[in-house]
């Protein structure tokens, strides 16, 4: 039993690491601002970029519309401002777009939603920075059947929806890699706003480790800060989908523990004034 325990254990570690990998997960992933999740004007504002963006091909069909008021909408705004088609406050965010079209049209159905930040979450970072940095990470790429590349996800299927917002920006990925023969190389790929790139490679000096890195140069310099501020925003609405709760669970517990301490004390209070008189 304990070797079949222990080779569950290492196949799974292995199923991590490879899906780390193979989502591009090596490249350094920036912190997403945790503050953003506790801003009513943060989510609301990420609830309009998802309703706006995102719910054209992704669903979050384990979410309602109603639990929205979680972050200070009612009803009225929830129908008036975020839901398209006759939809109800009370159902789920669904969307119009079948699976088999889906499925059809770009090769896989686009993955719901609801839970995404728990399931892109690993051992080796949390799913909201996974999140801020891929949805911040798009670069133009001829050569890609969309347009685009991203840094976190490399020839990820879905384009970058928000380019128009973001901006053009020159993209710059330097690799350093063992080459059978050569030894360390480091290869440097600069992407400019068409997405032509230009490749340099030369053997490594010195010490050094396997790698990757990458920067940007924005054309707007404006509109990309507005931008990461906006995928913030995003962000946090998706983590607060994954457990919508979870701030009401952390107010009545703060509640439960003060109530806890009160009758503690009380009853410290009352065995000692039921013994004191007992020799």
């Amino acid at each position: 039993m304990k070797r079949l325990i222990a080779a569950l254990c290492l196949a799974a570690g292995f199923a991590v690491g490879g899906s780390a990998h193979a989502a591009g997960a090596m490249v350094h992933l920036d912190t997403w601002p945790e503050s953003r999740g506790k801003s009513l004007a943060s989510l609301q504002n990420g609830a309009r970029t998802f309703a706006n963006y995102c719910m054209g091909c992704h669903s979050a069909n384990l979410m309602r519309w109603n639990r929205l008021s979680g972050i200070g909408l009612d009803d009225r705004q929830i129908r008036e401002f975020l839901i398209f088609g006759e939809q109800k406050v009370g159902d789920t965010m669904s969307i119009a777009m079948r699976p088999t079209d889906a499925k059809a049209w770009f090769g896989k159905v686009p993955p719901d939603l609801s839970v995404i930040t728990r399931a892109r979450t690993s051992f080796d970072y949390k799913g909201t920075d996974y999140l801020y940095t891929l949805l911040r990470g798009y670069y133009r790429d001829a050569s890609s059947p969309t347009g685009w590349n991203n840094v976190v996800y490399p020839n990820i299927g879905m384009p970058h929806i928000l380019w128009q917002r973001q901006g053009l920006r020159e993209a710059t990925l330097e690799r350093i890699h063992h080459e059978a023969g050569k030894g360390l190389v480091r290869e440097v790929s600069v992407f400019d706003t068409a997405g032509e790139v230009t490749v340099s490679r030369e053997p490594v000096k010195g010490p050094a480790e396997e790698g990757a890195a990458y920067s940007f140069k924005p054309a707007d310099a404006t509109a990309a800060r507005q931008f990461d501020s906006d995928v913030a925003d995003l962000v946090a609405f998706l983590h607060f989908m994954t457990d919508p709760s979870a701030g009401s669970r952390v107010r009545i517990g703060v509640w439960v523990l003060l109530f806890l301490a009160l009758f503690t004390v009380i009853a410290w209070w009352l065995n000692r004034e039921f013994w004191k008189d007992v020799k």
